[in-house]
C-alpha cells in the first residue's frame, strides 16, 4: 500500500497529509480531553451533592429521632401529670421521672396557671435540670422569672397544642441554650391548667451538627425557622446573630436568595461567589416540618476539584507524550486493510455486547457467601455455570420478615433470549415477593405477569420456596421443574405437585405444599443442566448419582455440599463439551435451640381499655431481663402498636376475642408472641414506608408497622391452623405475630 501511496501522490503531498493527520489527532485528543475533564466535573458535582444530600438526611434522621424520642416521652407521660393534678406535691417527682428516663432531656417543668394551687402561690412550676451531670431541683417561677409570658408556656395554652420553642437561653432556668417541646395539660373539665415540658440542650445539637465533614473545609449550618444560628463553626455567632446579619457584607446577591429559601423551608442547592475570588457549594433543606429548622453545607471549590485539577495537567503532560509518539507512529505505520477492519470491529462489538451481558447478568445473582453471616439460623451458598456467554437459569434469595425466600428457575432455550427472560422472572421474584408471603400465590402473580409478555413461546421452569426461620415450616411451590432433595440423617426426595411451568398458561391457578425443615437439613435445589449433563459416550449424569453423592457426604455444609457436586460432575463429563448451563443452590437450616430462662403470658380481650394491663405487664417482663428505662418504652410502644392492630383488624367490629401474649427469653434474646383466632390479618404484607418522601407523596398506612420494625430486631408472621380434640376436620385459623429484641 506504501509503495502504491508513493507512485501516486507527491511527496510534499504526503507529508502535508501527515501533518494534517497529526494536528487533526491533536485536536481530537484535546477535545476529547475537554469532553472528559466535563463529564468527570459533572460526576464530582453530582457526588458531591449526594454525599451532601446524605448528609442532610443522615443530620434530618438523627435530630428528628431525638425529638421524636423526647415528644414520645413527654406525651407518654403527660396522662399521670392529669391523674395526679389533685396532688401537687407529687409533680416534682414526675420531672425527676422524666429527666433519669431519657438521656437527651436536660431539664423538665410542669408550670401551672397563676393561683391554680391557692397553697402554692401564684407561681407554682416544679423544676428538674441537669448541668455537668448533677440533677437540680427548684421552684422555677418567680418575680425575676415570670414564665407566664415566655413562649414556651404561652403558645401551647393559646392553641391547645404540643410546640417547639425558639432556641434561647434559660437564664434564671436551666442556665443554658435550650430548645424547650411543651405539652398543655387539661383538667378533668377540659381547661388548660399546666404546660409540662422537656428541654433539649443546643450543646448536642451543636456537636452533632459540626461531627464529620467530608472535606476539609466544608461546614454545616443549623439555622431556627426565624434565622437565628443555632449551630456553625464560629462560636461566637451561635444565638448572637441571625444568617441575614452574619452575611450583610456578602456582595453576591444569590447569598439573600439562600437565606429567603431556608427561612421558607425549602431545599436546593446554589453557587456562591465570595468576593475573595472563591467559589462555595451550599446545599440546604428543612430538619424538621414542626420547628421549622434548615440545615446547609457549604463545601469549598478548591476541596472538591484540586484532586481533578491535577490529574488534567499530568494528563495534559501524557497527552503531549502520546501525540508525539503518535507522529512517530503515524510516520511508519502500515494501514490495514477496510475489510478487515470491518471484520475484526464486528467480531469485537459481539463479544464485548456478549461479556457485558454475561456482566449484567452474574451481577443480578447472589454473589457473596456466605450472604448472611451474622445469623445463626440458615447457611446458603449457590452456583451458576452458564453454557455459553448467558445463559437462562436463575436463582435468587433474600430474608424479610424472619422468612427466607427463594427461588430457582431453568428458562426453555439458551442464549440471550433466555437471558432476558431470566431477567425479568428474577425481577418479578423479587418484586412480588416484597409484599407477598405465599408460595403459590407469588407463582401465579409471576405466571400471569410472563404469560401476558410472551410472545416467543418461552417459559420458565421453578421451583420457589418460603423457610420461616424461627420455626422450620417450608412453605413452597413447584412449577415444573426438577424436585429437590432435603438431605438429614437420610436422603429424600421432597414431595412436588405438577403443576405447570411459569409462562406457558395464564390464569392457571399453582398448588402450593408445606413441610417442616429439621434443624441441621440442607435443602439441595438444581437445575437440569446437573441431571442431563452428558459426558463423551452421551451417558447422563442423572438423579441415582446425585442421590449417592448426596449421601456420601461426611457434611451437608452448603458450601461443601455444591463442591463436591461440582467435582463429581465435572469428572464424569471429562472433556464433553457443556450443552446445558448448570445452577446448584443448597440452603441448611442451621436454628439452634437455646434455654429459656424467662416465660410470662397475659391475656386480653380486643379491647383497647385493656392496653394499660399490657403496658404494665411489658414494663415487668424489661424489668426481669434487664432492660433500661428507654428499651422498656420502646418495647412498649411497638408491642402497643402491634397489639392495637390485631385488636382493630383481626377481629370484625362487634366481635369479642381473646389475644394470648406470650414472653420469652433465653442468654441472646426477648422474644414477644402474639396469638389471635380473629380473621387472617398479615402486617408485615405492607411494603416499608420511605419516610423520606413527603407527607403528599407518602403512601396512606403502613406508619405502626415502620415504627414496630424500627424498634425490634425482627418481626414475623405466621397464619396456623390447629385442629380441635385433634380432631383434623374441625381446625381453628389462628394469627401469630413474633417480635424479637436481642438483650445488651
Amino acid at each position: 500500500m506504501k509503495q502504491k501511496l508513493r507512485q501516486y501522490i507527491p511527496e510534499s503531498l504526503r507529508s502535508k497529509f501527515n501533518i494534517a493527520l497529526l494536528v487533526t489527532a491533536a485536536v481530537l485528543v484535546e477535545g476529547t480531553s475537554a469532553v472528559q475533564y466535563w463529564f468527570a466535573k459533572e460526576g464530582i458535582t453530582r457526588e458531591v451533592q449526594h454525599r451532601a444530600e446524605s448528609e442532610l438526611r443522615a443530620k434530618r434522621l438523627e435530630i428528628q429521632n431525638v425529638m421524636n424520642v423526647v415528644e414520645v416521652a413527654v406525651n407518654n407521660m403527660a396522662w399521670t401529670v392529669q391523674q395526679q393534678l389533685s396532688h401537687p406535691d407529687s409533680m416534682l417527682a414526675i420531672t425527676q421521672k422524666l429527666i433519669a428516663s431519657n438521656e437527651y432531656i436536660v431539664g423538665s417543668a410542669i408550670a401551672f396557671e397563676p393561683y391554680y394551687y391557692k397553697g402554692k402561690g401564684r407561681q407554682f412550676s416544679p423544676y428538674t435540670y441537669q448541668h455537668d451531670g448533677i440533677t437540680t431541683c427548684k421552684q422555677l417561677g418567680s418575680d425575676e422569672y415570670d414564665y407566664h409570658s415566655m413562649e414556651w408556656y404561652t403558645s401551647p395554652m393559646v392553641t391547645g397544642h404540643c410546640h417547639w420553642s425558639e432556641p434561647y437561653y434559660d437564664k434564671g432556668g436551666g442556665e443554658m441554650m435550650m430548645a424547650t417541646y411543651s405539652v398543655p395539660i387539661c383538667d378533668n373539665t377540659g381547661q388548660k391548667v399546666a404546660v409540662f415540658t422537656a428541654d433539649l440542650s443546643l450543646n448536642w445539637l451543636s456537636e452533632l451538627i459540626n461531627a464529620e465533614h467530608f472535606y476539609p473545609s466544608s461546614y454545616n449550618l443549623l439555622l431556627s425557622h426565624s434565622g437565628q444560628i443555632m449551630a456553625c463553626p464560629v462560636e461566637s455567632l451561635v444565638m448572637r446573630q441571625t444568617i441575614a446579619q452574619a452575611t450583610s457584607k456578602e456582595e453576591d446577591t444569590i447569598v439573600n436568595l439562600i437565606n429567603r429559601k431556608m427561612l421558607a423551608g425549602e431545599s436546593g442547592q446554589a453557587t456562591v461567589n465570595k468576593a475573595n475570588g472563591e467559589k462555595h457549594y451550599v446545599f440546604y433543606a428543612q430538619m424538621d416540618d414542626e420547628t421549622g429548622w434548615s440545615m446547609a453545607v457549604v463545601c469549598s471549590d478548591n476541596d472538591i476539584f484540586s484532586g481533578l485539577r491535577q490529574v488534567v495537567f499530568y494528563l495534559f503532560l501524557l497527552m503531549l507524550l502520546g501525540l508525539c509518539l503518535m507522529g512517530f507512529i503515524i510516520l511508519g505505520a502500515a494501514n490495514a486493510t477496510k475489510r478487515l477492519q470491518k471484520v475484526n470491529a464486528e467480531k469485537e462489538r459481539i463479544s464485548s455486547e456478549l461479556h457485558i451481558a454475561s456482566d449484567i447478568q452474574k451481577g443480578m445473582l447472589p454473589k457473596t457467601f456466605p450472604p448472611y453471616p451474622e445469623r445463626d439460623d440458615v447457611e446458603i451458598f449457590g452456583s451458576l455455570v452458564s453454557a455459553k456467554e448467558v445463559g437462562g437459569d436463575l436463582y435468587d434469595f433474600f430474608i424479610r420478615d424472619e422468612k427466607l425466600f427463594f427461588c430457582i428457575g431453568d428458562v426453555s432455550g439458551k442464549g440471550v433470549p433466555a437471558s432476558l427472560v431470566m431477567a425479568v422472572t428474577r425481577s418479578l421474584f423479587r418484586s412480588v415477593s416484597a409484599h407477598e408471603a405465599n408460595p403459590d400465590r407469588i407463582v401465579t402473580i409471576i405466571n400471569d405477569s410472563m404469560a401476558q409478555m410472551n410472545e416467543s413461546n418461552m417459559f420458565i421452569t421453578m421451583f420457589l420456596g418460603v423457610l420461616d426461620l424461627p420455626t422450620g415450616r417450608l412453605r413452597y411451590c413447584n412449577a415444573g421443574h426438577c424436585p429437590p432433595l432435603l438431605i438429614g440423617d437420610s436422603v429424600s426426595i421432597i414431595p412436588v405437585h405438577s403443576n405447570l411451568p411459569v409462562g406457558a398458561l395464564p390464569g392457571y391457578k399453582f398448588e402450593g405444599q408445606e413441610l417442616p425443615i429439621c434443624p441441621q437439613s440442607t435443602i439441595f435445589l438444581y437445575t437440569d443442566g446437573l441431571t442431563e449433563a452428558e459426558n463423551t459416550a452421551h451417558e447422563q449424569f442423572g438423579e441415582s448419582r446425585i442421590m449417592k453423592e448426596s449421601s456420601d457426604l461426611q457434611t451437608h455444609a452448603p458450601q461443601k455440599l455444591i463442591e463436591q457436586m461440582s467435582s463429581a460432575v465435572h469428572s464424569f463429563v471429562g472433556e464433553a463439551e457443556q450443552s446445558d448451563d448448570l445452577t446448584m443452590l443448597a440452603i441448611q437450616y442451621t436454628k439452634s435451640q437455646l434455654d429459656v430462662r424467662l416465660e410470662r403470658s397475659l391475656t386480653l380481650q380486643n379491647d383497647i381499655q385493656q392496653v394499660p394491663q399490657l403496658s404494665e405487664w411489658i414494663e415487668e417482663v424489661c424489668e426481669a431481663v434487664g432492660f433500661d428505662a428507654a428499651t422498656t418504652m420502646q418495647m412498649n410502644l411497638a408491642m402497643e402498636e402491634a397489639v392495637v392492630n390485631v385488636m382493630s383488624y383481626a377481629y370484625p367490629k362487634g366481635t369479642v376475642g381473646d389475644i394470648n401474649i406470650l414472653a420469652q427469653a433465653n442468654d441472646v434474646r426477648l422474644k414477644f408472641t402474639i396469638i389471635d383466632s380473629g380473621s387472617p390479618f398479615d402486617p408485615t404484607a405492607h411494603q416499608e414506608t420511605d419516610t423520606t418522601l413527603s407527607l403528599e407523596e407518602r403512601p396512606i398506612g403502613g406508619l405502626g408497622i415502620h415504627l414496630v420494625r424500627q424498634l425490634m430486631d425482627s418481626i414475623n408472621y405466621e397464619r396456623i391452623e390447629e385442629a380441635v380434640d385433634n380432631n383434623p376436620t374441625y381446625k381453628i385459623g389462628k394469627n401469630v405475630l413474633t417480635l424479637r429484641k436481642k438483650l445488651k
